[in-house]
């Protein structure tokens, strides 16, 4: 039987060292005896003190407690959890600084990866710094020691709930309410079985879906109800999976966002959309700009979802074709184009891991232009079928850069096309989340 390696034991001394730069995940990176320490809260060309949290063999982490020389781009941190709540990782940093990491960040991969540089930069799109966020999933727990239930993000680097009053970050409607929340949930009787509260919101409505592991009493029932009548809130409870969600009060809510003026796209609160529709209105007109769209083009839009990108296509080319691998989503995206009168989408269910795009007969006809807006695993299993397609113009819209930069290497170094533009959209301010958009041009 293998003997269990004793953790190594951490140094309680403050260490004094140089930040020389930041990591991709927004850590200063100092060296100390040839070791890289990734030191939490620290910024490039700062004098720190530090102390480590946690070693390892190839690298260690460690927590600045003291900055003994600032970089001028360090701010001070608007929200009052900040450096306990694990949800922001960049308050520290001055915001236009954070763009700038971002944007070398997506540089350095496509380095890394393929060899890349974009033709042309894109200036960053920006938006809301603070009460953006209208998707969020908070945690719930009945802490007996605290002798209250925590609502909120976890405490950085830790499996617990962070004690949160308020978030910066969410949109008041919410963010403003985590300490009542939880005075809420300890008056019922279920309060140790509500397990977390999915939060989804539209310009005018606040969802909150209570995840609920046992059935709820009347009483319960009734004063979730009062509390949502009481603050304009809609009430689900969500007692299984993600199909078991039902709405409380009112008896049928409909969430619904406008990506353009002219467009309304009906959602479940389990739907997903962008977090930020500032950003999110931003990047659907840079979309269309970048991909040219024309009366005549023939548009494939893959992992389409809602259709958020589909229906302001539609209102603009000859045909767009939504591809999408999750049932409910096709279904809704159908509505959602049968809602705004456009006969000219349509959506289609397909896993394009299993089966080839030129066999489905909607792909017969063939595309001028593609847009793809895949999940952080990017679109490697798909980048050779599109490459068949001969599309003249593909827009690649990307919640991970490292992904990213792996399929631009193999669309410019493979396939046959070129990068012409590539940029940041701040869709996450203070975190070091990048969410980048990258237009490819066949040679």
């Amino acid at each position: 039987m293998a003997r269990r390696r004793r953790s190594a034991q951490l140094p309680t001394t403050p260490v004094n060292s140089l930040i020389e730069s930041l990591s991709h995940d927004g850590r200063g990176i100092a060296r100390i005896e040839g070791k890289t320490v990734f030191v939490d809260g620290a910024l490039p060309g700062e004098q720190i003190e530090f102390v480590y949290t946690r070693k390892h063999k190839n690298y260690d982490e460690g927590r600045t407690i003291q900055v003994l020389t600032a970089s001028q781009d360090r701010v001070e941190a608007r929200c009052q959890h900040y450096g306990i709540c694990g949800g922001c990782s960049l308050m520290h940093m001055d915001p236009g600084a954070q763009l700038r990491h971002k944007q070398a960040t997506l540089a350095e991969h496509f380095q890394h990866f393929g060899q890349l540089s974009p033709k042309k930069w894109l200036p960053p799109l920006t938006g809301p710094l603070w009460g953006y966020r209208r998707k969020a999933r908070l945690g719930v727990k009945y802490v007996t020691k605290k002798g209250k239930v925590l609502v909120g993000f976890r405490e950085k680097a830790s499996p617990y709930l962070a004690e949160l009053n308020q978030c910066e970050v969410l949109d008041p409607r919410v963010g403003k309410r985590l300490d009542e929340l939880g005075r809420l949930i300890e008056s019922l009787e279920a309060f140790q079985r509500i397990a977390q509260i999915e939060v989804a919101m539209d310009a005018e409505h606040v969802a909150l879906v209570f995840r609920n592991l046992d059935p709820l009493s009347e009483a319960d029932q009734q004063a979730l109800i009062s509390y949502g009548q009481q603050h304009d809130l809609w009430i689900y409870l969500q007692p299984g999976g993600p199909d078991t969600v039902s709405a409380l009060w009112p008896e049928s809510p409909q969430l619904r966002y406008r990506p353009e003026p002219h467009l309304t796209l009906d959602f479940a609160p389990g739907d997903f959309t962008q977090v930020n529709s500032g950003i999110n209105e931003k990047m659907i007109q840079l979309a269309m700009q970048l991909l040219d769209v024309q009366a005549e083009d023939r548009v494939l839009d893959l992992f389409c979802g809602l259709g958020n990108f589909t229906l302001p296509l539609a209102s603009r080319v000859a045909s767009v074709i939504g591809v999408e691998g999750d049932a409910s989503l096709v279904s809704h995206a159908r509505r959602n184009a049968m809602l705004n009168q456009l006969e000219n989408a349509e959506f289609e269910q397909a896993d394009l891991t299993k089966t080839a795009l030129k066999d489905y007969p909607w792909a017969k006809a063939g595309f001028n232009k593609i847009l793809l807006d895949p999940p952080r695993s990017g679109a490697f299993e798909v980048l050779e079928q599109l490459a068949d397609l001969g599309a003249e113009r593909l827009l690649y819209v990307s919640c991970n850069p490292a992904t990213l930069a792996r399929d631009a290497g193999e669309l410019v170094n493979k396939h046959g096309y070129q990068l012409d533009a590539a940029g940041v959209m701040d869709m996450f301010p203070h975190t070091a989340h990048v969410e980048s958009i990258a237009v490819f041009n066949k040679i």
